[in-house]
């Protein structure tokens, strides 16, 4: 049900919707990196405790030309990593304690690198702006909605049964695109987060020079039976493998934030 109908909110009010909304963003856009970190169980480490880890991270920060990022890790058994923050300088990555377990010293190095790209490419950034021109489009399908019902409504009652047929069909399609809009935002929007999940995968592969070591860290990270305990739908877009197990299918390729394994890995060996 649209946004509008179920708070009920009077036509010429509806448009006022926006601005909590913006607010949110705004809040969120601010706020997001401490929210993943915390809900991952990310600790920050130093480099008296992580050296290899703070090494290779800063090493690849001198090579892209980024800033130090604060790094993190999470006593999880699966292997993965995410990064966060809304620009360079406000940036974290978090790696799995897996990760640095099973990974060879050059898989480490191509994941850290793929991390790191999403923070030079601004992702968060883009994410964010791609998250609130869907929901204006959501808001906006609801007000056209709405304002078509409201309308449909008055010229009902001003012509009696004269043109009912075409305000039929006029109120028949208000409702169809009021479903559909919000439904082609979100296919919009996961298509973009696996752009840039292919651009991150790139960007990486040229800043280490090595593709295979990426290549060959995702397969390892898709193929480990070791679920992440701390998976969750809130934060397993930021990861650089969804740690939520998915269904292979058109449908779900369609509505999903990570491209195939199998495709990112042909990619990078074709460099």
């Amino acid at each position: 049900m649209a946004i509008g109908i179920v708070i009920g909110l009077p036509i010429p009010y509806a448009p006022l919707l926006i601005i909590p909304f913006l607010i949110f963003a705004f809040i969120s856009y601010y706020s997001s990196s401490n929210i993943a970190l915390g809900i991952s169980g990310a600790k920050e480490v130093t480099r008296e405790q992580e050296p290899e880890l703070v090494r290779k991270v800063e090493n690849l920060c001198i090579g892209a030309g980024l800033p130090m990022p604060k790094v993190y890790v999470i006593e999880d058994g699966s292997p993965n990593a995410f990064a966060t923050g809304r620009d360079p300088e406000h940036a974290s990555v978090a790696v799995t304690r897996g990760l640095l377990d099973k990974l060879e010293p050059l898989e480490l190095e191509g994941v850290l690198a793929h991390e790191l790209s999403h923070i030079g490419n601004y992702d968060i950034r883009v994410m964010t702006m791609v998250v609130v021109l869907i929901g204006l489009a959501a808001l906006m399908a609801d007000f056209m909605f709405r304002l078509t019902f409201f309308g449909a409504g008055r010229r009902s009652s001003n012509r009696g049964k004269g043109g009912g047929g075409a305000i039929a069909i006029i109120f028949l399609i208000a409702i169809i695109g009021a479903i559909l809009a919000p439904i082609a935002a979100q296919a919009i929007r996961f298509a973009i987060s696996r752009q840039r999940e292919y651009l991150a995968d790139a960007s990486g592969a040229l800043l280490t020079r090595h593709p295979e070591g990426l290549a060959s860290a995702l397969e390892k990270i898709a193929a480990d039976p070791d679920p992440l305990e701390v998976a969750n739908k809130a934060t397993a877009h930021l990861y650089i493998n969804n740690p939520l197990r998915e269904h292979k299918s058109w449908l779900n390729n369609m509505f999903t934030t990570h491209p195939p394994i199998e495709e990112r890995v042909k990619l990078l060996r074709a460099m």
